[in-house]
């Protein structure tokens, strides 16, 4: 049985799924009706593909600390899985480069890598596995190969792939309508569906000839990348300057389209790329209304309608068809039949610098996370949690105090020239431009309220002395 090694790619900010997903705290992280995300869910695809004993996965720098928490979460024994770490985005043609030159390096360059985005959900796993098996042969015969995904209906949303066989005949861009039936009616298209299988020797000679540019910059960034252990994983961090020179392309445009040693492997396993409310909403239940409903809701003559709630009740009366999605810090209101240009309202927003674009009231940090819970002209009050053993960084603010109370949990803290045990209703006071760090000593959760006060607010305003998380 030939050994696989999956590379997991986790970018993108899924802007078509906003309020629920944002900048730093995209799609992949996105909870299911079954409580998993979807990053989980990639990764129990992952292991189940044969011979698996290596584990990649590309994602930012900024997302390791997420990434790695939702894999622990799952109780897996992964051996040494292996992160390399994006300090900027640039598409997936630069992901797959790394991955290629990591593998080659490491574990030869006739390994077979299956590239799997982590924003996607497989229904059926047993047929994802058989037709990764058809893909590898055809790999280890110099192949680069694509899944296409038999269509089911005459979608405008995704890119269509043209073939005969295994053999590629064209790659096409999202048709409109027309077209699309036209293709369905042919049988000789297939959805594309963003996966792929080679061997990493042979996507370094197609992108050597096709891109070569994207290629030397990523073979630059990994022999300048700083690479250090955890404690079940190994980070690399790619080298910021070299990786910004790589250009922004997909793997489609920048070898695929160019390649003649391009196959597809036709298959029927259950594949949504969840690019919508509407394909989010279908990964739940249906009332007898055609509602698809998560969350504290309560429907009356309404029908057809994707709810997406938080903590807080919602109540929909006499409508049809619309696309609702509720956190705390964001409300979505829109027709099913406009889910798609959900993005162009993302897009407005980030333009404008309104910051729900980027992040959500609840942020999270490698130490823990914190939530915004309310905020005015000079005051901002948090909820901060740490995990057990964690601590934030050695730090000053030049414009604001902070105050801090602890809820429960027992806190370590450095106030300037003391350092202090706090436990439950006990607080301490820390004035602007003194040195301060939080630490959890203990075993359960800490949990606390922190007020701050000052002319300046921003979580720009931090200064950090020493970090363990080795953030500047």
């Amino acid at each position: 049985m030939t050994s696989i090694v999956p590379v997991i790619i986790c970018g993108g900010a899924g802007s078509r799924l906003w309020p629920l997903s944002r900048e730093n705290h995209p799609k992949p992280l996105i909870r299911l009706g079954d409580g998993l995300s979807l990053i989980q869910h990639a990764l129990l695809r992952a292991i189940a593909l044969p011979g698996v004993s290596d584990l990649i996965t590309v994602t930012n720098r900024d997302l390791f600390f997420a990434i790695e928490d939702e894999y622990r979460q799952l109780g897996l024994d992964l051996g040494r899985s292996r992160f390399l770490l994006e300090p900027v985005g640039r598409n997936t043609a630069a992901a797959i480069a790394v991955a290629s030159l990591e593998a080659a390096e490491t574990l030869g360059g006739e390994a077979i890598l299956c590239v799997l985005p982590a924003d996607h959900m497989i229904a059926d796993t047993p047929a994802l596995v058989k037709a990764v098996e058809q893909a590898a042969v055809l790999a280890g015969k110099g192949r680069i190969v694509t899944f296409g995904i038999k269509p089911t209906q005459p979608e405008t949303g995704y890119g269509y792939i043209e073939a005969d066989r295994t053999d590629v005949v064209r790659f096409v861009e999202k048709p409109d309508e027309a077209t699309a039936r036209e293709y369905i009616a042919s049988s000789r298209f297939l959805w594309n569906s963003g996966m792929f299988c080679f061997q990493a020797k042979t996507m370094m000679e197609g992108m050597e000839e096709h891109c070569p540019d994207i290629l030397s910059a990523c073979r630059e960034s990994l022999e300048k990348a700083r690479r250090s252990a955890g404690e079940d994983s190994d980070q690399v961090l790619l080298d910021g300057q070299a990786f910004a020179h790589a250009r922004a392309d997909s793997i489609d445009y920048a070898v695929l389209e160019k390649a003649p040693n391009v196959s597809v492997v036709a298959c029927d396993i259950g594949w949504n790329d969840i690019g919508s409310w509407s394909a989010l909403g279908e990964q739940f239940e249906s009332d007898d209304s055609g509602n698809r409903i998560h969350g504290v809701v309560s429907a009356v003559g309404s029908h057809g309608n994707v709810v997406r709630g938080s903590n807080r009740l919602i109540g929909l009366v006499g409508v049809d068809d619309l696309v609702v999605a509720d956190t705390p810090d964001a409300l979505l209101v829109a027709s099913r039949e406009h889910a798609q240009d959900v993005r162009l309202l993302y897009n407005r927003l980030k333009d404008a610098g309104d910051e729900t674009y980027r992040i959500h009231s609840t942020v999270f940090r490698p130490w823990g996370s914190y939530t915004v819970l309310e905020e005015g002209p000079r005051f901002k009050i948090k909820r901060i949690e740490v995990k057990p053993g964690a601590r934030l960084s050695l730090q000053m603010h030049h414009h604001r105090a902070e105050h801090w109370v602890v809820v429960s949990g027992t806190a370590r803290v450095v106030n300037g020239e003391q350092e202090m045990m706090l436990t439950t209703d006990q607080s301490t006071y820390i004035p602007c431009g003194a040195m301060h760090r939080l630490e959890n000593p203990g075993i359960l959760k800490l949990v606390l309220i922190e007020v701050q006060t000052g002319d300046y607010l921003g979580e720009d305003d931090i200064v950090r002395v020493e970090d363990v998380y080795g953030r500047s």
